[in-house]
């Protein structure tokens, strides 16, 4: 199928964050020499980057490495909500938790939420933060007895919430959950300064950098191999990255699935009541606003699905598109993109001690969509861990924790999926071939006598590459709406040339061909 938008829309015609257009990010050198430092951070999201922030400012030497460009993962394709609200999420997580546990969750996040707002206060950082009224919303009956047992476990932990009959946006509701004194922000414009800062205190920080994966350690000093053959030796490292480098040692594949969501940010004809908002049912719908050049845009979010699983992804953007413009109109629609979240199998993040054979090795993954405060709060439960502080927090974020009810469940239901998904991918007939492609369409093809996976840019140059990710196995498919490969397994993708865009892929797909 050819992947050009529609005639009638007024999507743009290529992915792009409205974050990362909008925000000037500096750019960092490879790693090209052996270094030593107290703490590696491996992956700057806002995970990583605020973890260097934290040990920077108590005085500790750090380096940050990234493996493609700063902010060029899930944090700078975010909506951007700082909230505790996390969806139809705290009944759940009583019910596999218990009160007690879910309580520390909610506190937690709260933390997170007012450490961002007291730096942007500390440092004058012009970010656009704005504190917001955030509500949960049933937009049907069905999704309704969903929200007032969401709102049942709100009371019995006494989170700061209200149940009110109608929202301030022409939505017609059954009922939402209204938390107050939450807020929003450009998240890429408050890291850029955390940036500054690490670098100013004698922090480095290392673009386009791959580890290999390998974990060695010499009279308690760790190294840290990367694919050029240079050596990170530190004291202590944070994964705070999708997939763990170590992910062998925490078998992370088999407890994550990665999910995408999309974002279409609309130039609404009709005003804008203000809120953060989300749906408790099914397909899910988010709203906030934003300023771009002076005018206000609402960022119109939703549509999850599990990476590489998906329909023709251009038909997700559609629908936001339909349902902001049926909701405000839309003067235009400047931006597009996605992002890919993380997802653990009870739904609490990884965040903590890899493990007891490695406790100078700690992870930040798995924030299920709410990597604003998950991401903030991983940083400051890995510092207290770094530093030997007590951190209320950490059993409960624990990498090492497994919760029988649903952990083995949805274990087992994860690692069926991914194994249903590697064998139809391979004993699919493909009769396809790559000549046949049309200018800007990918598609699995046959290719001299293998399936492989080939893409004809809008110039008409053929890029032809193997189908099989480098993970595992699992046969990648084409996502049209971003132009990559996206594996439906373990959510690695890959830019059309076959490079590695996210993990847990380390190797690109091998070139096939290239060629008009």
């Amino acid at each position: 199928m050819n992947s050009s938008i529609p005639p009638h829309s007024e999507l743009p015609r290529f992915p792009e964050s409205m974050w990362r257009s909008t925000a000037q990010l500096p750019t960092y050198d490879k790693l090209k020499e052996t270094i030593y430092t107290d703490v590696a951070i491996i992956g700057a999201g806002i995970s990583g980057i605020t973890t260097a922030y934290l040990l920077a400012k108590e005085g500790l030497k750090v380096a940050l490495v990234e493996m493609n460009r700063v902010l060029e993962g899930t944090t700078g394709y975010t909506t951007a909500k700082i909230t505790t609200q996390h969806g139809v999420f705290y009944d759940k997580l009583i019910s596999h938790f218990g009160e007690e546990q879910a309580r520390l969750y909610h506190d937690g996040n709260y933390e997170a939420l007012e450490f961002i707002r007291q730096t942007v206060t500390e440092h004058g950082i012009d970010c656009q933060l704005e504190k917001q009224d955030a509500y949960l919303y049933a937009e049907s009956e069905e999704s309704l007895g969903k929200l007032q047992k969401e709102w049942e476990a709100y009371e019995k932990l006494g989170i700061p919430g209200e149940w009110v009959e109608s929202i301030p946006v022409p939505l017609t509701v059954h009922g939402a959950i209204k938390v107050s004194n939450q807020a929003q922000f450009h998240p890429l414009q408050y890291l850029r300064f955390m940036l500054e800062f690490i670098e100013k205190q004698g922090g480095a920080i290392y673009e386009q950098t791959t580890l290999d994966g390998q974990i060695e350690e010499e009279s308690g000093v760790l190294h840290l191999n990367t694919s050029e053959g240079y050596t990170i030796k530190c004291n202590h490292a944070v994964a705070a990255t999708h997939f763990p480098f170590c992910d062998k040692e925490g078998l992370f594949f088999a407890r994550l699935h990665a999910d995408r969501s999309y974002v279409v940010a609309i130039e609404p004809e009709t005003s804008y009541s203000g809120g953060m908002y989300i749906n408790a049912g099914t397909p899910s719908r988010s709203l906030r606003s934003a300023k771009l050049d002076g005018k206000e845009v609402i960022l119109v979010g939703g549509e999850g699905h599990k990476t590489g699983q998906g329909i023709c992804t251009i038909q997700y953007y559609e629908r936001l598109e339909q349902f902001g413009g049926e909701l405000l109109g839309a003067k235009r629609i400047p931006y597009r993109w996605s992002a890919q979240d993380l997802i653990t199998v009870d739904n609490v993040p990884y965040i903590g001690r890899l493990n007891g054979w490695h406790p100078n090795i700690y992870v930040a993954t798995g924030f299920g969509k709410w990597g604003m405060t998950n991401g903030t709060l991983s940083a400051l439960i890995n510092r207290d861990l770094i530093l030997g502080r007590e951190n209320r927090y950490a059993e409960l974020f624990s990498p090492s924790r497994f919760k029988a009810n649903p952990g083995i469940k949805n274990l087992i239901v994860e690692n069926s999926n991914v194994a249903k998904e590697l064998i139809a991918g391979k004993v699919d007939i493909v009769h396809r071939k790559a000549q046949d492609l049309q200018n800007d369409e990918g598609s699995i093809v046959r290719h001299l006598g293998q399936k492989a996976a080939a893409y004809r840019d809008k110039d008409g140059t053929l890029y032809v590459v193997d189908s099989t990710c480098t993970h595992m196995g699992c046969e990648v498919s084409w996502n049209e709406g971003e132009r990559t490969w996206d594996c439906p397994c373990h959510g690695s993708r890959f830019d059309h040339k076959g490079a590695v865009i996210e993990g847990p892929a380390k190797e690109p797909l091998k070139s096939l061909d290239s060629h008009q």
